[in-house]
């Protein structure tokens, strides 16, 4: 038997009218914010990019062992294996392991409602829309509350004892460089954390909940039945930042790093896992600034198109008075607003290119043109050249 709920609302042709006209409003602030989005977008990627070419022509690569005092203040490039005198500890389940960062991932056994809509719009313009809300048991890392539920009867959830949390290490050492907490932060690459039998032990002293206790290498089990979990069952599980190799790119301060402000604008502390060149963790960084570039790009243009949406509803919902009717002219309205977020972003990032990269972006519109030139030319000259006749048979 299905646990679910079914609820029918119904917006009269004049209330969607009203509700449009209110949408045109918010289309038209979404609209304003996404060109200064798309322009900041491109000031944003040229800066990063000119403050990595600028760290690229600085940066010294130099050993870990020992600090040169004549490079302070200066953009270096340290590569090497990490050292600490302390191990990240997680105190409530006396966990602890070698490492970086101890992460202990918690989830609990809750009520999750899903919700599904159905609208349909009937002949004068009116709209019905049928809603289901249907419940399900299912694992969580966050706390959801059942007081929100459409039908909060029968399915509570009991508040979350336990949450995930991080336990770093304050402090490290990379040669004779010290490794701050900016510098940790940065460092990745956490594995799973299999459970040795003093950590067992620990975590099994620490529990006092009425529920049962299963711990295992792979983590520990809060409930009676591990194969059949109830709400408000936990299951928790650690993972570790190990230590490794690291290389680092940052301003050389005393026997630590800081972030390098660079003359372009942006301020550059760059730390990968593993030994990296100096070179490629500046490629690196180019690639993952232009694919953000490019994903921002998209989701400004996306955003563009759900506007002109917004701002052009009224005219769907005018022709909804004869639902077929409707479902043509929206058809119309997105193909126009395509056209019109297209036009726009496209406006918009040439601007920037030209407010931010002037010479480069003239030099493209010079050469754009001058390439239609050329065809231009070919094209009729392709067409004044007499057409050679057929020899006779």
């Amino acid at each position: 038997m299905s646990d679910s709920i079914r609820e029918v609302t119904s917006v009269s042709w004049f209330g969607r009218l009203t509700r449009s006209a209110g949408g045109i409003v918010f289309g038209l602030l979404l609209l304003v914010a996404m060109v200064i989005g798309l322009f900041w977008n491109e000031g944003r990627a040229v800066t990063t990019a000119r403050s990595l070419e600028e760290g690229a022509g600085l940066v010294q690569t130099v050993p870990s062992d020992r600090i040169d005092p004549a490079l302070e203040g200066r953009l270096v490039h340290v590569a090497g294996p990490v050292a600490a005198t302390a191990e990240p500890r997680d105190d409530l389940f006396g966990v602890v392991a070698a490492g970086i960062r101890l992460e202990r991932s918690v989830e609990m056994y809750q009520w999750v409602e899903r919700q599904k809509s159905e609208t349909k719009t009937k002949l004068g313009g009116g709209e019905e829309t049928v809603t289901t809300y249907s419940y399900e048991k299912a694992w969580s890392t966050d706390a959801i509350d059942s007081g929100r539920f459409k039908q909060p009867e029968g399915h509570a959830n009991p508040g979350m004892n336990y949450s995930s949390e991080s336990f770093q290490i304050p402090q490290a050492s990379l040669g004779a460089f010290r490794l701050d907490t900016p510098v940790l932060d940065r460092i990745g690459g956490a594995e799973k954390l299999s459970l040795d039998q003093g950590m067992i032990d620990a975590v099994k002293a620490s529990y006092t909940g009425p529920r049962g206790l299963h711990v295992a290498s792979s983590g520990a089990y809060m409930g009676f039945d591990p194969s059949s979990p109830r709400i408000g069952d936990y299951r928790l599980s650690w993972q570790v930042v190990p230590l490794g190799p690291v290389s680092v790119v940052g301003r050389q301060t005393g026997d630590g790093f800081a972030a390098y402000q660079t003359v372009a604008g942006n301020r550059l502390l760059m730390v990968e896992s593993g030994v990296v060149a100096a070179d490629q963790m500046f490629a690196d960084a180019m690639t993952g600034n232009t694919i953000l570039t490019w994903a921002l790009r998209a989701g400004g243009l996306l955003l563009l198109m759900f506007a002109f949406s917004m701002i052009m509803g009224p005219v769907g919902v005018l022709a909804d008075v004869i639902p077929f009717l409707g479902s043509l002219v929206r058809l119309g309205t997105g193909a126009i607003a395509f056209v019109l977020a297209v036009l726009v972003g496209s406006v918009t990032i040439a601007l920037a290119w030209f407010w931010y990269r002037p010479l480069l972006a003239i030099g493209i519109v010079v050469a754009a043109v001058a390439i239609a030139v050329l065809v231009s030319r070919f094209g009729r000259k392709a067409a004044a050249e007499p057409s050679t006749p057929a020899p006779a048979a």
